[in-house]
């Protein structure tokens, strides 16, 4: 059907979908001359204002623009309509509207104050998960210490061996630094050992021996950086397996070799519970916020007190000759050494710009996330238990 059916010139429809109004012979006018129907329509969109027709209803072409846009510069609410909201819908603000619970900053999509708050609170790590894994490494612990003392001197061998894994491997990602990780390796399992069998002097004797072989191992590879290379093998040899050897000599103990590593662990674990509870709680004023922007003071009060009033029942109750009083000062020796070492890989980690050193415990990181406390508490514990009940 053409235009003309409907009563209606064909020039005046064309005239209609273009916009730009009637031509002149409408409306009683004597058109001027032109070149031809672009020459028309060129002259009259230049000559004659577009009509202004307010939109008093939704566009059938456009569904979802339910309402007019208000006037002022354009609203971007593309992100709106794509989710299925309409742009005057609750997610919707203008500049000028203050932010609202799920509004960000200037009004724009985002998280407010409230949302801040609230992931704030619930950041960290998979708290199901962490204690799943933590339960599983106690019975596991706890059945090596107590039914078989080797089987639990193969537990710890086998955490330095991971340890000296995790900490290598982010230093050669991080650092480029190679220490090398089979003469580490053989020699933490060595020392562990020997401290177990031959007491501190065979400790001492197996970390000379490891060091020595880091330095003989590494002269196959260029000498390019060698010196970085050996000095970051020795630290890592001392920092795990040499600290992990004072729980061996805890173990050795005849009498009671498996409470006092029992003692060392629970007051680890209780300092650490202790510095979460009351830093989480009451915490205000940062420890080392350069370090560890976690830690409060009031967390360290915590930890202290935590691991006191646990030092003093485990003196008085599971190590023999022990007394209260000496727990106190146990438990309070083990709160500052544990925080120390968990400081102390904190700066390992800001140095190398991770978080975690490993991701084989869910919930906890890696092994070395789990020794931090642990391996610098070692030392302390076993001296004191020394020094207040004998070597056993």
């Amino acid at each position: 059907m053409n235009d003309s059916s409907r009563g209606v010139p064909s020039g005046a429809a064309y005239w209609e979908r273009t916009g730009v109004g009637h031509p002149p012979s409408l409306r009683g006018e004597v058109p001027a001359p032109s070149a031809g129907p672009a020459h028309e329509l060129a002259e009259a969109a230049q000559t004659r204002p577009m009509p202004t027709v307010p939109h008093t209803g939704p566009d059938p072409h456009e569904p979802d623009r339910g309402a007019a846009r208000p006037s002022g510069p354009p609203v971007r609410d593309e992100p709106q309509r794509a989710s299925g909201r309409p742009a005057s819908g609750p997610g919707h603000h203008r500049p000028s509207d203050p932010p609202g619970p799920e509004t960000g900053v200037n009004g724009h999509a985002g998280p407010g104050p409230r949302a801040a708050k609230r992931a704030k609170k619930s950041a960290g790590r998979n708290l199901p998960a962490a204690i799943g894994v933590g339960v599983g490494l106690g019975v596991v612990v706890l059945a090596s210490l107590f039914i078989y003392k080797p089987a639990f001197l193969g537990v710890v061998a086998a955490a330095v061996v991971v340890g000296l894994w995790e900490l290598t491997s982010r230093l050669a990602e991080r650092k480029e630094i190679h220490a090398p990780l089979i003469p580490l390796a053989v020699g933490g399992v060595a020392v562990v050992i020997s401290g177990y069998l031959r007491g501190a002097q065979g400790a001492w004797v197996a970390m000379s021996l490891t060091a020595l072989a880091v330095l003989v191992w590494r002269m196959a590879a260029p000498p390019e950086n060698y010196l970085r290379d050996v000095t970051a093998g020795v630290f890592a040899a001392f920092y795990v397996p040499f600290l992990a050897t004072f729980v061996a000599l805890m173990l050795a103990a005849e009498d009671d070799g498996p409470w006092r590593v029992l003692t060392f662990l629970l007051l680890t674990v209780v300092s650490d519970t202790g510095a979460y509870a009351v830093g989480w709680r009451f915490g205000k004023t940062r420890l080392a916020p350069r370090i560890s922007p976690g830690k409060t003071r009031a967390g360290l009060a915590g930890a202290v007190l935590f691991a006191m009033a646990a030092g003093a029942l485990c003196l008085e109750y599971l190590i023999d000759g022990g007394t209260w009083w000496q727990g106190l000062l146990l438990g309070m020796a083990v709160a500052v050494s544990a925080t120390l070492g968990d400081l102390g890989e904190s700066m390992i980690k800001r140095d190398l710009g991770i978080k975690d050193m490993g991701r084989l415990l869910p919930g906890h990181g890696g092994i070395m996330d789990r020794l931090d406390s642990l391996l610098p508490t070692a030392p302390v514990a076993w001296l004191l238990l020394v020094i207040f009940v004998g070597s056993g």
